[in-house]
Parts: structure tokens; sequence; C-alpha cells
């Protein structure tokens, strides 16, 4: 079971990066419609982190620095974007960032389960 939840985590984030950062899947996520500028700080960053935390997640290779990083970022979105509207996730719009940061946190914490190719490739002697 963690490693389908990190799997579908892994991959509903990496949308959320392509999307920002190339205009696809419907559009770039919070650019109203529009990709991010390239190096744009915090949007073009986040957005990266997005992508290739996103597939380092869900195919489980770093997953632990990868999930430390996405969470962290995950926090940093909530704290400076959405805290500033109110209190509580609900109030302000920050409950998708807010569970990110939460099961990214766990992944980093826990590890990425059974079924990774981190495990994969340690048991054949390339680990990553």
């Amino acid at each position: 079971m963690p490693s389908l939840l990190r799997i579908v985590v892994g991959f509903l984030f990496t949308c959320h990066g392509a999307a920002s950062l190339f205009g696809v899947l419907g559009g770039a996520v919070g650019s109203h419609g529009r990709t991010v500028p390239v190096d744009a700080w915090p949007g073009w960053w986040a957005s990266a982190i997005q992508l290739l935390g996103g597939i380092l997640v869900a195919l489980a290779l770093f997953t632990r620095p990868a999930a430390l990083i996405c969470s962290g970022s995950m926090a940093y979105a909530y704290f400076t974007v959405h805290q500033s509207t109110g209190l509580l996730p609900i109030e302000n719009n920050g409950e998708l960032a807010a569970l990110y940061a939460w099961i990214f946190l766990l992944f980093a914490a826990f590890g990425p389960g059974p079924w990774a190719l981190e495990q994969l490739l340690s048991a054949t002697g390339k680990e990553p």
C-alpha cells in the first residue's frame, strides 16, 4: 500500500510540474494558463522540484532526499502563499499544499515501500 500511494502522489506531483513548466495537461497551475518563466523565483524552481521530485518519488529513486525536498517546497508554498490569507488550510485553499507536505515527509521518514527501484538496484549491486 505505501508503494501504491507513493506512485500515485509522485505522478500527480509530476503533473503539476509539467503543467507549470510546459503548459500541458490543462495548462499551468496557478499561473492563469501561462507557463512559469524560466528561472523565475520561486515559481520556476518550485515547478522544477515538482517535475523532477515527483518522477524520483514515483520511481523510488533517491526517495528520501527527493521526498524531503518536495515536502519542504510544499511547506514553503503553504506558509508563503496560503497562510497569509487565513490560518487553516480550509480557509486559505492550502489543503493540497499541506497534504503534499505531510505525505512527502512520510516518505522521507519511512522510505519508498516494497516496490522501489532503489531496492531493485541495491539487490543487483548498483545502488543509486
